[in-house]
């Protein structure tokens, strides 16, 4: 994370820009939805590059770049790069730009077979054997997590970056905003297949407080004890090494250590059969 403020000596506003790979564009549309505080990010930063917001588009050099969504074709892993050089500080926001998403769920799979069923041509269609996250492929100076990206701590991003200091971004699990909440725990009390013991905080608890439980979209928290949470999910529910495993694979299952449990899993599935 930088160590001094971004603008330069000129006092000229930094350069932001918004950069879309494979993706739904929500990641993107949280920008858009912080209203009175957007009006205040374009008072302190020059839009320089996002055409999801705007036509004009300014030329690279840029200060700060948002990337969203997986590297999941040739062009893609080319462009990467070139964004990369093209950028001060490069930050990956949401799930799919951060482990892949739900794109990789083809990484455990035959992307050739799901091209002949879904298209009439698919000679035309060219796409990579794996959907990968942004730093897989480049540098990236801060990760964002979610699905979408939590609105206030993209404000807090950009306000760390812009200041110089680093990002204050919460890393402890899901159990502690519902505990802060006073909600109650559905892993406990509803015998729910929750992640919120393993999942990192971010998004308020939002399942957990409509009595639904957590299916991971921050990604691990720091340190997660994901054998724990199997074996409780196991013997005291009854779930089977595929359902623990289906569990860890959804938005972020892609992203160490989920994967490495989730593979984990599959191998215990496989000996069952």
């Amino acid at each position: 994370m930088p160590a001094h403020n971004l603008p330069t000596n000129s006092g000229a506003k930094p350069t932001l820009a918004v950069f879309k790979f494979s993706s739904c564009d929500g990641c993107q549309l949280q920008l858009l939805n912080l209203e009175d505080e957007l009006l205040t990010l374009v008072g302190a930063v020059e839009i320089a590059y996002f055409l999801e917001a705007r036509r004009r588009v300014l030329p690279p050099p840029y200060d700060i770049g948002l990337v969203e969504g997986s590297i999941s074709t040739p062009e893609e892993e080319r462009r990467i790069r070139q964004v990369r050089r093209d950028c001060r500080y490069l930050v990956s926001i949401g799930a799919c730009a951060t482990s892949g998403g739900i794109q990789a769920l083809r990484n455990w799979a035959d992307v050739d077979e799901f091209i002949r069923c879904v298209y009439p041509s698919p000679e035309y269609i060219k796409s990579l054997e794996t959907a990968t996250p942004i730093a897989a492929h480049v540098f990236v100076d801060f990760e964002l997590r979610g699905c979408p990206v939590n609105a206030e701590q993209l404000v807090e991003l950009l306000s760390a970056l812009l200041l110089g200091r680093k990002p204050n971004i919460p890393t402890h699990s899901v159990c502690i905003e519902c505990k802060r909440r006073g909600y109650p725990c559905v892993l406990v009390t509803k015998g729910e297949p929750c992640l919120g013991p393993i999942t990192q905080a971010g998004c308020g608890a939002l399942c957990p407080r409509c009595e639904r439980a957590c299916y991971g979209c921050f990604g691990p928290m720091e340190q997660p004890n994901i054998r724990s949470l199997a074996n409780q999910l196991k013997n005291e529910q009854g779930r089977t090494n595929r359902e623990v495993k289906l569990a860890l694979r959804q938005f972020n299952g892609y992203m160490e250590p989920f994967k490495q449990a989730g593979d984990y899993y599959e191998r215990l599935e496989q000996k069952e059969t």
